[in-house]
C-alpha cells in the first residue's frame, strides 16, 4: 500500500533507527516505546493484521520470529527474556493496519499485560 507508513519505512521513504533488515522483514525501533528494548519487526510485503493471514503466510510468521530471536540477542536480552506480542485490532492495540510484531525486553515484564 503506498500510503502505510509501516511499507513507506519498509521501503526507506520515511527515516527509522533499522537494527536488522533482510530482502522478506525490517526491524526498527519503535517511536513510543514501552520496554526499554522495544523493536518491531515487519514484513516488507503489506499484510494488514493476523487477520489477513492464510496459510501461505506461514512462513512469513516464522521469518518474523526468527528475525525477533536475532534481534534479541543483538539487543542484549536473549538472555534475561524478552517479550513477542502480535495485536490484531484496534480493541487489542493495534494502531497502524500493518502485520508487526513487537520485542520488548531489557527490565521484567509484568503478567498479564494489558
Amino acid at each position: 500500500m503506498a500510503d502505510c507508513i509501516f511499507c513507506r519505512i519498509a521501503r526507506h521513504e520515511i527515516p527509522a533507527t533499522v537494527v536488522r533488515e533482510d530482502e522478506d522483514c525490517i526491524a526498527f525501533r519503535d517511536l513510543l516505546p514501552r520496554a526499554p528494548v522495544h523493536v518491531l519487526i515487519i514484513p516488507k510485503r503489506h499484510i494488514a493484521s493476523v487477520n489477513e493471514l492464510t496459510g501461505a503466510d506461514e512462513t512469513v510468521v516464522g521469518h518474523l520470529v526468527a528475525a525477533a530471536r536475532a534481534v534479541a540477542e543483538s539487543e542484549g536480552v536473549a538472555e534475561s527474556g524478552y517479550r513477542l506480542v502480535l495485536n490484531a485490532g484496534p480493541d487489542a492495540g493495534q494502531s497502524v493496519d500493518h502485520l508487526h510484531l513487537h520485542l520488548l525486553g531489557g527490565r521484567e515484564l509484568g503478567w498479564p499485560p494489558g
